[in-house]
């Protein structure tokens, strides 16, 4: 039976069972175990690799525990309890008691065991002290063999264990090595797997840092390149899936930077033929002295800034290089040519807003934003701050603004709004064209929101 709820817009499973599971305590169980295990992907590896190998260490350790070390356990518990049943049964069988020193020392000899009798003692009440796992064993071979009460001490000497019989006229003790009750190749089997476990994930942090540097470099190229810093010395390294895939980045990087410089040239080269023309229409105006020619003149005059527009468009894809800038004293440099040409504004920047970026482009970014708004609007507000990892800077003004609808509109090339259009106020629709693949091409981007102020809102992101 499958129980679903659906909500507006997809399913919400509250009690999705198949077979008796519930599928949310399986989902909670996934996102648990994405947030345990490590993002990074050595990380990752090391623990495709580590994983397998250390439960191998802990079946192997089982099964020695249970196949060998149980077995020579049991086995040396039986052998010392066995002497010690013998020399019983030789004190036992001997004529008198002048006798048993005789046992005692062929039981020094050949059984490595330290033997003496104290006649008339009796062992405490609770003789059985069972403290570890050799006891327990070495305790079920005394109750096998021996067949008498007996007492094991194995604390208070560290190199050997005491063993207490219970005989009829008196207690017999016995001092047996550790060796005898004790295999040392225990220790040996788990230092054994530690230090293998040790070196083998020594060598595989080793080997797989050397293959996932190449996914990073990689990736720092590309982020780079995404901020439009040139990546010249990048080679293609690692194995053959990452070769292939930095082999494909070295050809998209100079298929991108062959396009960008063909269409830088071929703007330029589209503005400067303008020129030629423009120049000689202006000679020819300034001939045509006594004649009323201030429609043609306006014509001129938008042909012009027409013009310097593409150059504008052409330059903002060129050659330069990022450089660490200060962007609080070039914003203000900007800002200050604007003040020059009447425009009210306010300014604030925070302090130590030095990035990598390419000066004059970013120039052209701010300064098209700022001359947009002084276009527009009575006062403008510009404040430039670190937020996280980006700096961000806001022009906001108190214009009429650019509807919610048309905001994605003014970025394409030549676009204008109904009413711009005035070539004493208007653009031709490429100053926020310019001014976002500036951002873009910094790996920034350009956004467009309600102003504070009432107009419009200008925000640049620019990665630190």
């Amino acid at each position: 039976m499958a129980r679903v709820s659906v909500s507006k817009g997809g399913f919400s499973w509250r009690t999705f069972a198949i077979l008796g599971v519930r599928y949310p305590m399986k989902i909670k169980q996934l996102r648990f175990m994405k947030r345990v295990l490590p993002r990074s992907l050595l990380g990752r590896s090391l623990l495709i690799i580590v994983t397998p190998l250390i439960l191998l260490q802990v079946v192997s350790t089982w099964v020695f525990y249970e196949s060998h070390w149980d077995k020579v356990t049991k086995r040396l518990s039986t052998a010392v309890a066995g002497d010690i049943a013998a020399i019983i049964e030789l004190m036992g069988a001997a004529p008198s008691p002048d006798f048993h020193a005789a046992i005692f020392a062929a039981a020094q000899g050949a059984m490595n065991l330290e033997v003496i009798y104290v006649p008339g003692a009796a062992l405490p009440n609770d003789p059985v002290m069972r403290q570890n796992l050799v006891d327990q064993k070495f305790s079920a071979a005394l109750v096998n063999r021996v067949k008498r009460p007996f007492l094991i001490d194995s604390r208070t000497q560290e190199k050997s264990v005491e063993i207490h019989v219970q005989l009829p006229d008196g207690v017999l003790q016995v001092k047996a090595p550790r060796q005898r009750l004790f295999t040392s190749t225990t220790y040996v089997f788990i230092l054994w797997m530690v230090g293998t476990s040790l070196a083998l994930f020594l060598v595989a942090t080793v080997f797989m840092r050397g293959q996932v540097r190449p996914v990073v470099r990689l990736a720092a190229a590309a982020e780079a390149f995404g901020k439009g810093r040139d990546v010249p010395d990048f080679k293609p390294e690692g194995a053959a899936e990452v070769r292939q895939a930095a082999v494909a980045f070295n050809l998209m990087r100079d298929r991108i930077t062959r396009q960008i410089t063909q269409r830088t040239e071929m703007l330029a080269g589209v503005s400067h033929d303008l020129r030629t023309p423009l120049t000689r229409m202006k000679l020819e105006l300034a001939m045509l002295e006594g004649f009323d020619t201030a429609d043609l003149r306006a014509d001129v005059a938008e042909m012009e800034r027409m013009v310097e527009g593409y150059l504008a468009f052409a330059r903002g894809e060129g050659a330069e290089q990022p450089v660490p800038t200060d962007l609080g004293r070039l914003l203000a440099e900007v800002v200050s040519g604007a003040q020059r040409n009447g425009a009210d504004i306010e300014f604030t920047a925070a302090d130590s807003l030095v990035v990598p970026l390419r000066p004059a482009a970013i120039r052209r970014c701010l300064a098209n934003l700022v001359a947009n708004a002084q276009r527009h609007a009575r006062r403008i507000v510009v404040a430039a701050r670190r937020r996280g990892p980006a700096i961000e800077i806001t022009v906001d003004d108190d214009g009429p603004g650019i509807p919610q609808g048309s905001r994605e509109d003014v970025f394409r090339p030549f676009f204008r709004l109904e009413g711009s259009r005035n070539p004493e106020t208007g653009g031709i629709g490429l100053g926020l064209t310019i001014a976002r693949d500036v951002a873009r091409g910094h790996g920034g981007d350009l956004l467009l929101e309600d102003s504070p102020q009432g107009g419009l809102r200008a925000l640049v992101r620019l990665p630190v």
